[in-house]
């Protein structure tokens, strides 16, 4: 391969087309021999698109990585990386902090496509190098670029051998890429459009607005209607709720309360600031504000007060023969008859046995070796809006609560818990 007096100098000048996958995990070549693989490449925002500036190449058996300006690449194939250094040295570190990397910052995370109210995954990114530089000019959300992603190219040829078949999404649509990102976890966003909001369900812009960073968030809520926003707002996780109620005037907080039923203004209340929830609380209609006070006190009910004794108890060393045999005997005036609690002579919580588990369980076993010790469970300090969240969480029908020594204080029902929601105060 022939070379010019800077590395730089055999780059094409007419545009060629790379997609990341094709090019990531080959093998970096310095005159003819293995240096390591392609890990990712680092870019920096231009006025337009993102233009690649390095490549950060990882090298096997604990040697230190290294940074590759783009000047020093000298081809960049499929099969290969060519590159052109006097020394590995004064090339070898790690990423700087605010370095942007492709791979880790785009690549498997969603894209969320507010103009078709959709959340794609990018699978790829299209790469073009024109005149000495190399451009991310799009990603690609395609069925074609999630089997690249796999290694199945020649596959991916023959189900999409059309480019534009491809969901490519122009990076012209993405937004500014934040600094200090360190490895990046969260979602690539498109920019907001804030005409087609209203046609977003709640449960997806939701979602959108939850990935938003704070000023984004208080913008978009701040132009959607009273309904779409109160809706919206009832699936937004309680910290980001109370992010968004923290920054909006009370004016606009009202009318989104006062659009809600008694109980799901209990449940957006109760995730703020007591002062604040009680401000709202003077500024709703009475009768309203006295319902939403009564779920938010009940809400807030120890599950002590709830909880029977009237359950299925038995030593570790119980044979699962017993428990069987007598099983309509011990079940009679029980509440809870679905699992059998396993305690010491303590009543410490050792574990639990689902009935299921014990009917098909051998006659000869103890409770202690077929019993599950992973117990999830609540304490006597624990309100009902807990074992709430905890039944939806787990799908339980009962739960087991115990103190501070772990001792089984008794077990609350699944249906307990749901006849006391707002649904019934309601």
């Amino acid at each position: 391969m022939a070379q010019n007096g800077t590395a730089a100098g055999t780059a094409k000048t007419t545009d060629r087309e790379i997609f990341l996958s094709e090019i990531l995990n080959v093998p970096v070549m310095i005159r003819g021999k293995k240096t390591g693989i392609l890990s990712d490449l680092i870019v920096v925002e231009t006025a337009r698109i993102p233009e690649v500036k390095s490549l950060y190449v990882t090298r096997s058996f604990g040697y230190p990585g290294l940074i590759i300006p783009w000047e020093n690449v000298v081809d960049l194939a499929g099969h290969r990386i060519d590159i052109d250094i006097p020394a590995l040295e004064p090339y070898e570190g790690k990423p700087a902090e605010d370095a942007i990397l492709l791979k880790d910052y785009v690549m498997d995370k969603k894209v969320l496509d507010l103009e078709e109210s959709e959340v794609e995954v990018v699978y790829d990114i299209r790469l073009l190098q024109r005149n000495k530089k190399l451009y991310v000019t799009d990603v690609d959300t395609g069925k074609s670029a999630r089997l690249r992603r796999f290694g199945l190219g020649r596959l991916a040829k023959i189900v999409s051998p059309d480019a534009k078949d491809d969901q490519m999404i122009s990076w012209t649509y993405i937004q500014p890429l934040p600094t200090n990102i360190g490895s990046f976890k969260g979602d690539v966003k498109l920019k907001v459009l804030k005409e087609n909001l209203a046609e977003i369900h709640p449960v997806d812009l939701a979602d959108i607005i939850e990935e938003l960073d704070h000023d984004q968030r208080v913008a978009v809520f701040a132009s959607l209607e009273n309904e779409h926003a109160s809706d919206t707002l009832e699936e937004i996780e309680p910290n980001v709720q109370r992010d968004i109620i923290a920054s909006l005037d009370i004016a606009k907080v009202v009318p989104l309360i006062s659009t809600m039923t008694p109980g799901q203004a209990a449940d957006v209340l109760s995730a703020i600031p007591h002062s604040q929830a009680e401000d709202i609380l003077e500024a709703l209609n009475p009768d309203t504000a006295k319902k939403v006070r009564a779920i938010m006190e009940r809400q807030e009910e120890k599950v002590i007060h709830y909880t029977t004794q009237k359950i299925l108890k038995f030593l570790p060393d119980t044979v699962v023969e017993y428990v069987q045999n007598d099983y309509p005997k011990h079940a009679r005036g029980k509440d809870v008859i679905m699992y059998i609690y396993v305690v010491d002579a303590s009543e410490h919580l050792l574990g639990v046995v689902d009935l299921k588990e014990l009917l098909i369980a051998d006659d000869k076993a103890s409770l202690a070796s077929i019993m599950s010790e992973n117990v999830i469970t609540l304490n006597t300090g624990s309100t009902l809006k807990e074992a709430s969240q905890e039944f939806e969480r787990y799908g339980f029908r009962a739960l087991p609560v115990t103190d501070d020594d772990n001792r089984l204080t008794g077990v609350i029902p699944y249906r307990d818990v749901m006849n006391l929601t707002h649904h019934f105060l309601e």
